[in-house]
């Protein structure tokens, strides 16, 4: 039960990051009882490659010694960060209709869009 309350911590606080980083369109999605892969998705858009290298970088930054691996910093289409328990994807809006990866874990979206106010 700790375990599982460190990890909602730490989604609360990426979360609360990605609103002050001002990404938009968060979506967070319940995996862990469908995929061995974590226990929750989160997927942000940016609205430009340099807005998305800078969410990508603070949270990078912030949380180094928490991080498994890094994808697609380089291009910024579509960048993941990889925590372990919680997967970060953070888009550009249109590689994000594109690759739909809300469809396909559809049944674990808790919140479709998530108000910070």
């Amino acid at each position: 039960m700790r375990e599982n309350n460190k990890i909602k911590k730490f989604l609360k606080e990426i979360l609360k990051d990605l609103d002050e980083l001002k990404a938009e369109n968060v979506v967070k999605i319940d995996i862990k009882d469908m995929s061995a892969l974590g226990d929750y998705l989160i997927i942000a858009n940016g609205n430009s490659s340099r807005h998305i290298n800078a969410i990508a970088s603070k949270i990078i930054k912030k949380n180094k010694k928490k991080i498994i691996s890094i994808e697609g910093l380089k291009s910024t289409e579509w960048v993941i960060v990889d925590f372990g328990d919680i997967i970060l994807n953070l888009f550009k809006p249109e590689t994000r209709t594109y690759y739909s990866l809300e469809k396909i874990w559809e049944s674990g979206v808790e919140d479709e869009k998530i108000n910070f106010a």
